[in-house]
């Protein structure tokens, strides 16, 4: 290799600050990856580990395997690692006891996959011994920050590498000039390729890119891949009962279920009600704009039923601050933030929430639309004595809130004979 600052690839300018003798790849098998795997091992003259997760996206994880081993890594150095009831049981379940979402619309499916992954980086660098770890997110988006704030949190000596903030393969004719100069295994698929940068894991799928890029322009109808459009949703509604513990979902009408078995059967009935579709442009943390479509039917069927479920079992006044909670708690886990101490503060006082959030929740799906049509609970708040128009027999004394509402009017009538009414 050449001196610092001029290795194949390397920005005109960059410069390696010290010594890596091993790293951790979080390793996809794609161009990206499989480009940043050799451009390690060429930059840095380091032994890398690959780590593959399996967060529930549907493919077959195997052949990252394959091309590792092509690429020279030795068994005992490539991770492929089940982590889907991990994901949804310790991630997924504990965002939406918050009912969490960010901006009003996204349920958060890429970001609360990240947290997991970079725990994961840590952990198999603490076991390989190695003092790097690294990841193919580019240096303009939510990612790169996410990955890295977990990480350090984590193990605060680590040394992250971030290729796209070093290198200057910043095209994909430029990743492919490179693969076909080192012979890096690249499966070139046949057919056009997808114009759209997509992630997926079990809460969802995202695309990005392409013509997503003009706020204006609608998404396509062939990008979507996980739901059938209302149009092509059946006729007659599809009714599901959620039962829950402590706010988390255990069983499907009368079926026990583990978290990961939960989502993946609420993607598929959602999915084929045309349930969980949405277009938005948000806010990046690094302070841009981003327009990206999703997919998120088991996401948005929970956060319904959720929502339903506490609307009988909590206390007015512990929703109400919950709620006021939420965008913070949001923007926590959009940012990076999942194992910052607020965030675990924050968990703390939802989870001690959801301790009365127990009973079934009955939904009803429709062409695109979920509706909440029942719910029952043995710790449900909500008394028919007292909510009832008819006679309650002394259960509620109408006459009372003539007073209440005397006194919270007070401070407004001073105000109107002081200063005279706001009209």
């Amino acid at each position: 290799m050449s001196g610092p600052g001029h290795a194949a690839g390397l920005k005109k300018g960059s410069y390696m600050t010290e010594k890596v003798n091993k790293v951790v790849l979080a390793y996809s098998g794609g161009l990206d990856t499989s480009v940043i795997l050799r451009w390690l091992q060429d930059t840095y003259e380091c032994e890398v580990v690959t780590f593959t997760a399996d967060l529930g996206q549907g493919e077959e994880l195997q052949p990252a395997r394959t091309k590792a081993l092509a690429m020279g890594i030795p068994e005992s150095s490539i991770y492929i690692d089940d982590l889907r009831e991990e994901f949804v049981g310790d991630f997924v379940f504990p965002m939406f006891r918050a009912n969490t979402i960010y901006e009003g619309e996204y349920l958060l499916g890429t970001s609360i996959a990240r947290p997991l992954i970079a725990k994961r980086l840590v952990e198999i660098a603490n076991e390989q011994n190695a003092d790097a770890i690294s990841h193919g997110a580019t240096g303009k988006g939510n990612d790169q920050v996410r990955f890295e704030l977990g990480a350090y949190a984590l193990n605060p000596d680590i040394k992250v590498i971030a290729p796209w903030r070093e290198w200057d393969l910043m095209s994909r004719e430029r990743l492919l000039a490179y693969a076909a100069e080192h012979d890096i295994p690249i499966e070139m698929s046949r057919g056009a390729k997808s114009p759209f940068s997509t992630d997926a894991n079990l809460l969802h799928i995202s695309y990005e890119g392409g013509p997503l890029e003009n706020p204006w322009t609608e998404p396509p109808a062939e990008m979507w891949r996980w739901s059938v459009s209302p149009e092509a949703a059946p006729n007659e509604a599809t009714y599901l009962e959620l039962e829950y513990q402590a706010g988390d979902i255990v069983a499907v009408d009368g079926q026990a279920m583990s978290p990961a078995q939960v989502l993946t059967h609420l993607n598929e009935v959602g999915g084929a009600n045309a349930v969980g579709r949405l277009d938005i442009v948000e806010n990046r943390y690094v302070g841009m704009k981003s327009r990206g479509a999703y997919e998120t039917p088991g996401g948005t069927i929970m956060l319904r039923g959720h929502r339903a479920i506490e609307s009988i079992t909590l206390d007015r006044e512990v929703a109400h601050l919950k709620d006021e909670l939420m965008p913070r708690y949001a923007s926590l886990i959009y940012n990076g933030y999942w194992w910052s101490p607020e965030r675990q503060m924050l968990q703390t006082a939802i989870d001690w929430s959801q301790q009365s959030v127990n009973g079934t929740v009955r939904l009803k799906l429709y062409k695109g639309n979920v509706d909440v049509v029942g719910r029952r609970s043995d710790d449900s708040l909500f008394d028919e004595n007292i909510a009832t128009f008819e006679d309650d027999g002394g259960a509620y004394n109408q006459a009372d809130a003539e007073g209440f509402i005397k006194l919270n009017a007070l401070r407004l009538r001073n105000l109107a004979a002081k200063r005279g009414p706001s009209l």
